[in-house]
C-alpha cells in the first residue's frame, strides 16, 4: 500500500512563505520511478494543478498562477517532494495534495494513480 503524507501547511500572512512536504513509503512503490505533482483545492472550487516534477528531477512544471512564486523540488534519497510557496497571496488559500503517478502527465489529476490526504494553507490579508 502506498501512503503519501503532506506536512507543512499552516496560515500565514499575504506576502509570506510556506514550505511543504510530501513523504512517500509502500513496499511496492519506488518514488524515483514516479512523477510527482501538487494540486490544490480551494473552498467552492475544483481541484486544479499547482506543479509537477520528472522522476529525475529535472523537469519542472507549473500553473500561470504559481509561476516565479512556487518551486517544486524532490529528493529522492528521502522519499520526499517539497512545494516551496513564497510571496504568497490570499487567493492561494486552499487544501494542497501531493499525487504521484508512473507516466508523465503532470497537470492531469485523473494521471495520478497515488494521492494524500491534502495539507490546509492559509494565507490571510
Amino acid at each position: 500500500q502506498v501512503q503519501l503524507v503532506e506536512s507543512g501547511g499552516g496560515l500565514v500572512q499575504a506576502g509570506g512563505s510556506l514550505r511543504l512536504s510530501c513523504g512517500a513509503s509502500g513496499r511496492a512503490f519506488t518514488f524515483s520511478s514516479n512523477a510527482m505533482g501538487w494540486f490544490r483545492r480551494a473552498p467552492g472550487k475544483e481541484r486544479e494543478f499547482v506543479a509537477g516534477i520528472s522522476w529525475t528531477g529535472l523537469g519542472t512544471y507549473y500553473a500561470d498562477s504559481v509561476k516565479d512564486r512556487f518551486t517544486i523540488s524532490r529528493d529522492n534519497a528521502k522519499n520526499t517532494v517539497y512545494l516551496q510557496m513564497n510571496s504568497l497571496k490570499p487567493e492561494d488559500t486552499a487544501v494542497y495534495y501531493c499525487a504521484a503517478q508512473s507516466n508523465i502527465y503532470y497537470n492531469i489529476a485523473a494521471k495520478y494513480h497515488y494521492w494524500g490526504q491534502g495539507t490546509q494553507v492559509t494565507v490571510s490579508s
